[in-house]
C-alpha cells in the first residue's frame, strides 16, 4: 500500500495502541421542531448523551430500530452536521480544535453511505470520482489517476474495463465498490460504513463484505460498521453498541451482546431475527408497539414502556450506562447492583 502521501495510513500513533481511535463523550443532537403559534419551543432528541470509543484496528458495530439515532451520530462525528454539545477525540485530539482540524480528520476519516448511486456524481467518470479528493488535497492530476486505477483494481474493478465508465452504467455492488474505493483514496485511518451493504442481494452483499474484510487487513483500517442485520453485524463486527431512542442501551464484545444480551431491547432485536429452523418460529411479538416519541421521551429509562422487566423505578430513574464485566457496559437497572429493580444483583457490599 502507498504510505503517508497525505498522513493518513503513514501518520504516526499519537497515543500507541493503547490509546482509542476515536472517543466520544457526551454527545448531544437536537432538532428544532416547527411550533405553532404561541406553542412551546420542542426539539426532536435525535442523539441525546452518547458515550463510546472505537479501538484502533477493531471494527465497532451500531444497530438498533430506524430513527435511534445511530446514522445520526455516524455524521456527527465526520462533521456533516454540527452537534449541540459533546466532545470528540481522534487519537487523543479534539475534532475540529486547534491541534486537529475538520480538514486534517478529515483526511483520516472517511465514510461510504447506504445509496451508492447518489453518492456518485453522475457527470464523473469512476475514474474521475476516485482521484478527485486526492486532487483536492494536493497530489498531481497523474499521480491522482495513477492512485485511482490502483484503488480500483484493489476493490474488484478493472481499471481498462470500469474507469472510464459513470455510475448509472454499473450495477449497485460496483457502485459502492467504487464508494469505497473513494473512501480509501487519501488513505484514511477510520471508516464509517454508514449501512453500507443493506441494499445488496445477499451473493454481492457477501463479496463486499469479504472485501471490507481484506482492505481492513491490508491497509490497517477501523471501522464504524452501523447496519441493522445482526447476522452481517456478528459476521464483520469485533464490539456491538446498541442504541436505543438516542441513548446507549448496550456496548461491549459482539460474541457477548449478541450471545447473551444483558439489556431486554437488545434481548428483544434478536428475538426478531427470523430463523430458517422450523422449531424456532417466532410466535409472539418480542416487542409491543411502536418506539415512543423522541420529542417527548419517556422518564426515566426510555425503553420501560415496551419493557417486560419495567417496574415503577424504571419511569422514575434514568439507569447509567454502567459496567457489567470488561468492556462491556449496559443501561438497565434490572442488571445494577443497589438500583431498586427486584431483578437487580446484590452488591458487593450487601453480598459481604
Amino acid at each position: 500500500m502507498t504510505i503517508g502521501v497525505f498522513g493518513g495510513a503513514g501518520l504516526t500513533d499519537r497515543g500507541g495502541p493503547a490509546q482509542p481511535l476515536l472517543t466520544v463523550t457526551g454527545l448531544v443532537k437536537h432538532f428544532p421542531v416547527a411550533k405553532g403559534f404561541g406553542g412551546p419551543k420542542k426539539v426532536v432528541r435525535a442523539v441525546d448523551g452518547v458515550d463510546f470509543s472505537v479501538v484502533k484496528g477493531e471494527t465497532l458495530g451500531i444497530v438498533g430500530e430506524s430513527g435511534c439515532g445511530k446514522s445520526t451520530t455516524a455524521r456527527l462525528v465526520m462533521g456533516l452536521m454540527p452537534h449541540d454539545r459533546g466532545e470528540m477525540l481522534f487519537d487523543g485530539e479534539v475534532i475540529g480544535g486547534t491541534q486537529l482540524s475538520l480538514r486534517a480528520f478529515r483526511r483520516q476519516a472517511q465514510m461510504v453511505f447506504q445509496d451508492s448511486y447518489s453518492s456518485l456524481n453522475p457527470r464523473m467518470t469512476v475514474e474521475g470520482s476516485v482521484a478527485f479528493a486526492p486532487q483536492v488535497h494536493g497530489l498531481s492530476a497523474k499521480a491522482a489517476v495513477a492512485k485511482a486505477r490502483d484503488l480500483l483494481a484493489r476493490v474488484g474493478l478493472e481499471p481498462t474495463r470500469f474507469a472510464g465508465r459513470y455510475p448509472h452504467e454499473l450495477s449497485g455492488g460496483q457502485r459502492q465498490r467504487v464508494n469505497i474505493a473513494r473512501a480509501l483514496a487519501l488513505e484514511p485511518r477510520l471508516v464509517v460504513l454508514d449501512e453500507a451493504v443493506s441494499a445488496l442481494d445477499k451473493s454481492v452483499e457477501a463479496q463486499v463484505l469479504n472485501l471490507l474484510l481484506d482492505l481492513k487487513a491490508e491497509f490497517d483500517l477501523t471501522y464504524v460498521f452501523i447496519s441493522h442485520d445482526l447476522n452481517v453485524v456478528r459476521f464483520i463486527c469485533d464490539r456491538v453498541m446498541v442504541m436505543y431512542l438516542g441513548r446507549v442501551a448496550e456496548i461491549g464484545p459482539a460474541d457477548t451482546v449478541l450471545g447473551a444480551p444483558s439489556h431486554p431491547y437488545t434481548g428483544a432485536l434478536l428475538s426478531s431475527m427470523p430463523s430458517l429452523d422450523p422449531d424456532r418460529r417466532t410466535e409472539v411479538a418480542p416487542l409491543a408497539g411502536d418506539p415512543p416519541n423522541p420529542i417527548d421521551p419517556p422518564t426515566g429509562c426510555r425503553f420501560h414502556p415496551r419493557c417486560a422487566l419495567a417496574e415503577p423505578v424504571c419511569a422514575a430513574e434514568e439507569p447509567p450506562l454502567a459496567s457489567l464485566a470488561d468492556d462491556h457496559r449496559v443501561a438497565c437497572l434490572a442488571r445494577q447492583p443497589g438500583s431498586g429493580h427486584s431483578l437487580a444483583p446484590a452488591s458487593e457490599r450487601i453480598a459481604a
